[in-house]
């Protein structure tokens, strides 16, 4: 079985016309999460290293898209653009001061003067229209496409952040925002739930994508794997809750025992556990422990994307996946010119690959890398193991 998402490289290929109906269908789902939190009484959330105020998170996607499109006076220069170049004022006065995350302090954003709800709404959409109409007159090459496609994905990646912490605060959030086409999750109990051998190899790492490419993903480069066994799939939950049982160590995060079982929370909501779906929420030292218990250790990225790439049994978009990968620049590294993006995170969390639920369709490839620190439990992540050496 392959997963929903494997042909979703092609959105990094994307016309002016896709990225014209990505960022409109985006927005919306972006304004209905934000709603959720309104109708649930959450206009303000507790300070978490993890977390932002979901109006800040809106304001900052609007600076964010008129930042790299309206005021970049080099967007036709793709990842040639001097990224700190003059710009023209923003439509706000105060954005730059209370949106831009590589200047404002994370601690700060909880006690700025930021716009009402309806204020930031009306940024957003006169950002979103100027957007849309400098799209109408792009150009089709890569270079005058990229900064379209990377506003894209960047309203993608915040709009999953707030489906994490909409799960985190128990905010009730409707599935059919999650994605176009929700994942058929109950589809993972039909496919294989053995090992995949995968042979001795020299596998190209990284993406060598002409069109678009995030910049820790390049540049491409050889690496040597030796032969190896890995999951078809990513450990279920009644293997997991096994493993738990049998150890007496601590139940997940959102995890409750009851006494038909074993129920968790989503949305705030109390559900029985599928214990042949894939365990979620799980901090990369929980995935370390479980491969301890059954002798197995977490893939290397570069053997997680060799098996996604090549393997047509290899299962995955339901869960991000831990490896055991720190996440560190491919040789011969240059930072785009959103130069935070990566940079700064070298070395401090591991490696994650794959999607989860909440992962919107333009941002599954399997060569994406994602990034968390290991602590991590309000993602949806989980893991699938390897044979030992």
């Amino acid at each position: 079985m392959r997963h929903e998402g494997e042909g979703a490289d092609v959105w990094r290929n994307a016309s002016a016309d896709q990225v014209a109906v990505a960022l409109r269908d985006l927005r919306s789902r972006t304004l209905q999460v934000f709603d959720a939190y309104g109708a649930a009484g959450v206009t303000q959330v507790p300070y978490a290293p993890e977390l932002n105020p979901p109006l800040w998170e809106l304001g900052h996607i609007g600076w964010f898209q008129e930042y790299w499109i309206q005021r970049n006076q080099q967007r036709n220069a793709g990842t040639r653009c001097e990224g700190a170049h003059a710009r023209p004022a923003s439509l706000l006065p105060q954005a730059d001061s209370w949106y831009d995350s590589s200047t404002v302090p994370h601690p700060t954003r909880w006690h700025l003067p930021i716009l009402a709800a309806d204020p930031c709404k009306a940024y957003l959409a006169a950002t979103l229209e100027q957007t849309l109409g400098l799209l109408e007159t792009a150009g089709s090459s890569d270079d005058a496409m990229y900064f379209y496609r990377l506003v894209m994905f960047h309203e993608a990646m915040h709009l999953e952040a707030a489906v994490y912490m909409a799960q985190a605060l128990g905010v009730p959030v409707q599935s059919h925002v999650f994605t176009t086409e929700i994942i058929a999750a109950t589809a993972v109990k039909h496919c294989a739930t053995g090992q995949i051998f995968i042979q001795k190899q020299l596998w190209r790492l990284g993406s060598d994508d002409t069109a678009f490419a995030f910049d820790n993903e390049l540049a491409a480069h050889e690496v040597a794997l030796a032969a190896f066994e890995i999951d078809a799939q990513a450990v279920r939950w009644g293997q997991y809750l096994r493993y738990v049982l049998q150890t007496g160590s601590p139940l997940p995060r959102f995890v409750r025992e009851t006494a038909g079982g074993y129920e968790h929370q989503v949305f705030g909501q109390w559900k029985v556990i599928d214990l042949e779906q894939p365990a979620v929420h799980l901090s990369q030292q929980e995935a370390l422990a479980y491969c301890a218990y059954a002798g197995r250790r977490l893939p290397s990225e570069a053997e997680w994307e060799c098996a996604a790439c090549t393997q047509a049994d290899f299962v995955w978009g339901v869960v991000w996946e831990w490896t055991s990968s720190m996440f560190n620049p491919y040789p011969g590294f240059v930072a785009h010119p959103y130069q935070d993006y990566s940079q700064p995170w070298f070395g401090t969390r591991p490696v994650l690959r794959g999607a989860c639920i909440a992962t919107q369709p333009v941002m599954r490839s399997p060569r994406y890398r994602n990034y968390f620190f290991a602590e991590r439990t309000d993602i949806y992540a989980g893991f699938r193991t390897c044979a030992l050496d």
